[in-house]
This record gives structure tokens, C-alpha cells and sequence, in this order.
């Protein structure tokens, strides 16, 4: 059934000069047709004879599982350097933060990348941080910014973090995307934790 069909015993005028319409100047639905096929799109010429961009196909990327060992292979060729942990994550260090790489969920189908500053906040200072943490989350895109549990000396920890679905696989270049973005998001949210944010 042709899309027009549902326009039932309408037909397609255009007015003449005077404001009525010949039967010269309706269409029927065959020559309707055979105008559409010859459309713009579809002819190797366009309008005023410039001629069309062909489309072009996206080269197919590689969707693979991702392993820690992928991880590795981005972060080297972000020249970003990491230390590996007991648990086989990965743990880039920074002047005044770290950021952990890891994989983690029941089927090893989540990235995570997870920032701390090494500064604490006192527990004094709770309620002020728990503001200053909900202004990141307000203002700002990508890591979620959070209070952790209290240490054994009873300082408060500061998160970043980014945790994506990866179930479907990755291909490398959207993985390196990934990591550069959690790498300098995470060192802007430090950043700002100690000027703007006045909190470290």
C-alpha cells in the first residue's frame, strides 16, 4: 500500500492564478510515484547540475569483550602510566589524586574508572563537602562525584567516578575515549575541589 493511501479520496490540486484548480493540474498517484523515484537524491545530478556527495560508509569498528588487558593497551597508548594492584586493576597516580581502572559486575560487563584525591575531608567539614559534591553533580557531565565511608582515622574519602556498560563489547578507539575522559575529568574534579570548590 502506498503511504498517500490514507488520504482517501483526496487528491493533490495546486491552484491556478485565479485560485482554482484544473484537472491539468492534478497529480494521480502513478505520476506521483515516478516523481518520487526521480528524486534529488536518488539522481547522479542535483539541483542546478552540482553534483551529489556520494555516501559514504563508515569503515566497520571491532566490538570486542573487554579485558584488563585492553585496559593496559589503552592506557599505554594514552602514555598514561599505572601500577597493578593485588586484584589485577590498575591504578594510574597523579600529584595530588590516583584514578583505579577496573572491570567489575557478575559477568565482568562493567568499566569502571574511579578517582580520589589523596586529601580527606575532616568530618567537621561533612555537611560543607556533601554541598560542594552535589555542585559537581549539578554543574558538571561525566563522573559522579560522592562521599565515602570514613577511614580508620575517621576522614571522609571524595570520589569521581565512571562506570559504563561494556555487556556488547568495545571497539579501541571508543575505549581510549573512555579513559581519556575519565583521566581528565577526574584531575579537573581535583583541581577544582582544591580552588573553586575550596574543599581540599
Amino acid at each position: 500500500m502506498a503511504w498517500w493511501s490514507w488520504l482517501g479520496g483526496q487528491r493533490f490540486r495546486s491552484q491556478t492564478s485565479r485560485g482554482v484548480a484544473s484537472d491539468a493540474d492534478l497529480l494521480s498517484p502513478a505520476s506521483l510515484s515516478e516523481l518520487l523515484s526521480t528524486s534529488v537524491a536518488t539522481t547522479e545530478v542535483g539541483v542546478a547540475g552540482f553534483g551529489l556527495p556520494h555516501q559514504r560508509t563508515a569503515e566497520p569498528a571491532l566490538a570486542r569483550p573487554l579485558t584488563m588487558s585492553r585496559i593496559r593497551e589503552g592506557l599505554d597508548r594514552l602514555d598514561i602510566r599505572y601500577l597493578t594492584d593485588a586484584d589485577g586493576s590498575l591504578l594510574a597516580m597523579w600529584e595530588r589524586h590516583a584514578v583505579l581502572f577496573s572491570i567489575e559486575g557478575p559477568e565482568d560487563e562493567i568499566l569502571v574508572m574511579r578517582g580520589r584525591p589523596h586529601g580527606t575531608v575532616s568530618p567537621d567539614w561533612a555537611d560543607r563537602a556533601y554541598r560542594i559534591v552535589n555542585e559537581w553533580n549539578l554543574t558538571r557531565r561525566f563522573c559522579k562525584a560522592y562521599l565515602g565511608d570514613a577511614t580508620e582515622r575517621g576522614m571522609l574519602p571524595v570520589y569521581a567516578e565512571i562506570q559504563v556498560p561494556v555487556q556488547a563489547g568495545v571497539h579501541d578507539a571508543l575505549l581510549d575515549e573512555w579513559l581519556d575522559c575519565a583521566a581528565a575529568v577526574t584531575s579537573a574534579f581535583v583541581d577544582w575541589l582544591h580552588d573553586d570548590g575550596a574543599l581540599l
